[in-house]
């Protein structure tokens, strides 16, 4: 019987090389990251780089989807956690600080803090960066239309809306954290933000 002859193996972890671009373009930004940079940090030869991702836009949104799926599973996780909207909303941006805070010195969100400078003249970058926002509007709205079922959401505020709000907060923590703010501080914010929507509804 003839044996298949198997294919090249491939000769790098995907998910490590990727989260190395991601910590290069962190640092440096879309713009100030070259191919060479790039190339050392992942420890992969230019002709790799190119085989196994493409040029650097491509790397680039391969990073920001790695991070993008790493943040959906945490943040869906963490509005989950409680049935009361307070302590969910409070742990899912937690998971958000956790995340914003893991670089020395911290270096905020990987998604806000890089793609809306590069969505002006990136059409594929803006059209991703849309898709976030879109997506993360629609996880919060559906954890609101939960809450507000629950009596803890007052019945005036559209979730809809809710959720931009809670977007928003998202958002400012992202830079926030760039500029240098503390996570106490911010944590505090956070509750502060969480109980004008929330509180005195939610007290069950």
């Amino acid at each position: 019987m003839k044996i298949p002859k198997r294919g090249r193996p491939r000769q790098y972890d995907r998910v490590v090389v990727l989260e190395s671009a991601l910590r290069t373009f962190h640092e440096h930004g879309y713009a100030g990251t070259s191919l060479d940079d790039l190339a050392a940090a992942m420890k992969m030869n230019r002709p790799s780089l190119y085989n196994a991702f493409g040029n650097k836009e491509a790397l680039y949104r391969s990073a920001l989807g790695h991070f993008i799926e790493s943040m959906t599973a945490a943040s869906r996780s963490a509005l989950v956690s409680s049935p009361k909207l307070t302590e969910s909303l409070i742990a899912f941006y937690a998971a958000a600080l956790d995340v914003y805070f893991d670089e020395k010195p911290a270096r905020g969100c990987f998604v806000f803090c890089t793609a809306p400078a590069e969505a002006m003249t990136h059409p594929e970058i803006a059209r991703d960066l849309s898709e976030v926002i879109r997506h993360i509007d629609r996880v919060l709205e559906e954890r609101f239309v939960q809450g507000q079922s629950d009596g803890q959401l007052s019945p005036t505020l559209s979730p809809a809306v809710a959720a931009a709000m809670g977007q928003a907060v998202l958002h400012t923590l992202a830079l926030r954290v760039r500029a240098g703010a503390s996570r106490r501080s911010l944590n505090s914010f956070v509750r502060s933000a969480v109980e004008q929507w929330c509180c005195p509804l939610d007290q069950n």
